[in-house]
């Protein structure tokens, strides 16, 4: 006899912070494909960039969605997102953020959000900076992200506020 093993979900956030309003059917189509179910996104003016439009949507899906929803959307010119993905029975918590001069950043995320970096990243760190203070300052701000927060954050800010939107896959 067989016993069926429980699925184990999870859930996140898409935070499109900015984008052209002629990406934004094309954003909705790769949400879709990866969430495997339809999604209506309530795209509004992100004040902190005229003529550009920002949307969130809250999800719910299998470990790793996050992974696959931040690279449906990667590379994409003139986008900033950041998703996030909760930890999960076996599963750490992650946070992909990208802008169009950055690129894409993932950091993991403990369960109160804030960034975490393993002992092998730390240990390399500590390797490559040879002793000094400021090299190992700027290795530690780069695995923390701190470049993409300090280029989102004004988008976050301006987006204070907005509805979201909860989309639960079920099966």
């Amino acid at each position: 006899m067989s016993v069926a093993m429980p699925r184990t979900s999870t859930r996140g956030v898409v935070f499109i912070h900015s984008t052209p309003s002629s990406l934004c059917p094309h954003i909705t189509w790769a949400l879709e494909s990866i969430l495997g179910a339809r999604v209506h996104l309530d795209w509004t003016s992100q004040p902190i960039a005229p003529g550009l439009v920002r949307a969130e949507l809250s999800w719910t899906g299998e470990p790793g969605t996050g992974a696959r929803l931040a690279s449906a959307l990667r590379g994409w010119d003139k986008l900033r997102y950041e998703i996030t993905e909760e930890p999960s029975p076996g599963c750490d918590g992650s946070r992909w953020s990208h802008t169009p001069s950055l690129g894409i950043h993932h950091t993991w995320t403990s369960a109160s959000g804030d960034a975490v970096i393993n002992e092998d990243r730390l240990r390399e760190v500590v390797t490559l900076a040879q002793g000094s203070p400021d090299a190992m300052q700027e290795m530690i701000e780069e695995l923390l992200g701190v470049d993409w927060d300090a280029e989102l954050e004004p988008f976050r800010y301006a987006g204070d506020g907005a509805p979201v939107r909860w989309l639960h896959k079920v099966g």
